[in-house]
């Protein structure tokens, strides 16, 4: 698959992400082990995203110098869609690293390394995934129509579990680790692996991981053909699917602090995900423009924000599951 994006900005999407790595693990590593704000998490949030609308304007204006103010207006577009859309998906992942934090009740110190880790794991999952996908539909293209069906199924079935609570005890994977790994009852500090009796041993903050880890795979299954429904453009799909990551972490502890005002985000989500599906399977019929599409997702996120909010004091509810913590 073919981009129309000049090589420096390539230099300057890889510049964005390495410096964004380096805050992340020398830059903020200096203040080791401690509790996210939410002053902090709102903070850096809202740099995440200034940076990313930064770079979509140098985009257009890359793409306006050399193919002209349509073609710019065009990608500009794409990219704003493809990172709202990218975010909203993230925000479902976020709640389910919530709950994977309370089970396991990882005191918020400890959470920060984890999204760390959890980032650089999406990073190169997603960037693998990109690049396959691409080469799938430029060899095959009726594979959009089932990356369409796939996306719309999923939409329905987000739709049909928004209200139903999870229980990581009967998760399989978590089954799995367990029997093969043993595990510490406690926390070692940071540490993955701890001495218990003479005998290394993980400690519970290593499964913590492994679970991140997996969740953001199975996310990327449905963010990564949401994104294709956008653009074909490889270089679009990876720039606004790799910065709207880079702002995972702070996202996170945002979301964390008002959790259950979002109660309905689900639902809104699912829609999305039906939209973007039906968008795809009808791509060689009719091509939903851009601009609409965007109007449509934003539209959809608003009105359930928006009611979230209204309805919040009157449900009790959290999206939250809890089950028995483990320490």
């Amino acid at each position: 698959m073919l981009t129309l994006a000049p090589l420096w900005l390539w230099f300057v999407f890889a510049s964005i992400v390495l410096v964004a790595l380096f805050v992340d693990f020398v830059v903020l590593k200096k203040q080791g082990a401690h509790e996210v704000t939410v002053p902090e998490a709102l903070r850096w949030s809202a740099i995440w995203v200034a940076i990313s609308l930064a770079f979509n304007g140098l985009l257009w204006w890359a793409f306006q110098q050399e193919q002209g103010t349509a073609v710019a207006n065009t990608k500009a577009l794409e990219f704003l869609t493809g990172y709202l859309i990218e975010k909203s998906l993230a925000v479902d992942n976020i709640f389910v690293f919530l709950m994977i934090f309370t089970y396991f009740a990882v005191p918020p110190a400890y959470q920060k390394r984890v999204l760390m880790i959890g980032i650089i794991g999406a990073i190169v999952l997603r960037t693998i995934m990109i690049l396959v996908g691409g080469w799938l539909i430029s060899q095959f293209h009726w594979i959009l129509y089932v990356f369409g069906a796939f996306l719309f199924l999923t939409g329905v079935k987000m739709w049909w579990a928004a209200d139903k609570e999870s229980n990581l005890e009967d998760n399989p994977a978590l089954k799995l680790l367990r029997r093969v790994l043993p595990v510490s009852e406690r926390f070692d500090g940071e540490r993955f692996w701890t001495v218990q009796r003479g005998k290394r041993i993980a400690t519970p903050l290593l499964l913590v991981v492994a679970l991140v880890g997996l969740t953001d795979v199975i996310f990327a299954v449905d963010s990564i053909p949401a994104i294709y429904a956008i653009t074909t453009d490889p270089f679009i799909v990876l720039t606004s699917n790799i910065l709207a990551i880079l702002g995972l972490r702070a996202m996170y502890f945002l979301l964390a602090a008002m959790a259950a005002k979002f109660h309905l985000l689900s639902y809104g989500l699912a829609v999305v995900l039906v939209f973007i599906g039906t968008k795809m399977m009808l791509i060689d019929l009719y091509k939903i423009p851009v601009l609409v599409s965007l109007g449509v997702v934003v539209g959809i996120l608003a009105i359930t924000m928006i009611w979230s909010v209204k309805t919040a004091p009157r449900i009790g509810g959290s999206k939250t599951a809890t089950g028995t913590p483990q320490s």
